[in-house]
């Protein structure tokens, strides 16, 4: 993945977001929590992802551009909420109760799973495959490993094996 270069004010604006929550976390909780390494690593769909063990958060440099005041005001908090949980109470549910409570109790940001953000300028191609029920979209690595046999993938609502298709004809 070629490196992008942020704006050293978008940098700043992140790491002062971080820094805010962070100090936050730390004087509600009574801790001395490190700051957590701040790196532009993430790819695909996700917009960051904490690291536990080497405490860090990892935030998507396209996804980022995109949406900068998100990232300062949501995205960087929910992922700091991950780390400091994992610290606070080990391992628990990654969107759990624990979570939900250090972001509205001790961040002061809105609890939300996942992000509403487009998406098309990271979506790697799809590849069509339907069940019973609906139309999926699979990832070349895992259409990839159907083709070589190596696993099936099955539908999480009606259970069924996932078959290679497209979309031309209406399934329900």
């Amino acid at each position: 993945m070629k490196p992008v270069r942020l704006p050293i004010a978008l940098q700043q604006a992140l790491l002062r977001s971080l820094r805010e929550k962070l100090q936050q976390a730390n004087q509600r909780l009574d801790r001395h929590y490190p700051e957590p390494r701040l790196v532009w690593q993430q790819r695909g769909t996700a917009a960051g992802t904490a690291w536990l063990q080497s405490w860090e958060i990892r935030l998507n440099p396209v996804l980022l551009l995109e949406n900068q005041q998100a990232f300062i005001d949501e995205v960087v908090p929910h992922e700091l909420a991950h780390l400091l949980v994992w610290r606070h109470f080990g391992r628990v549910a990654p969107h759990g109760k624990e979570w939900k409570w250090m972001m509205e109790t001790i961040l002061d940001v809105p609890a939300r799973r996942t992000h509403q953000f487009e998406i098309a300028s990271v979506r790697g191609k799809a590849f069509p495959y339907r069940c019973r029920c609906q139309q999926h979209h699979l990832t070349v690595r895992r259409h990839n490993r159907i083709v070589r046999g190596e696993t099936e993938y099955r539908c999480v609502r009606c259970g069924e094996r996932l078959q290679p298709g497209d979309y031309s004809e209406e399934t329900h």
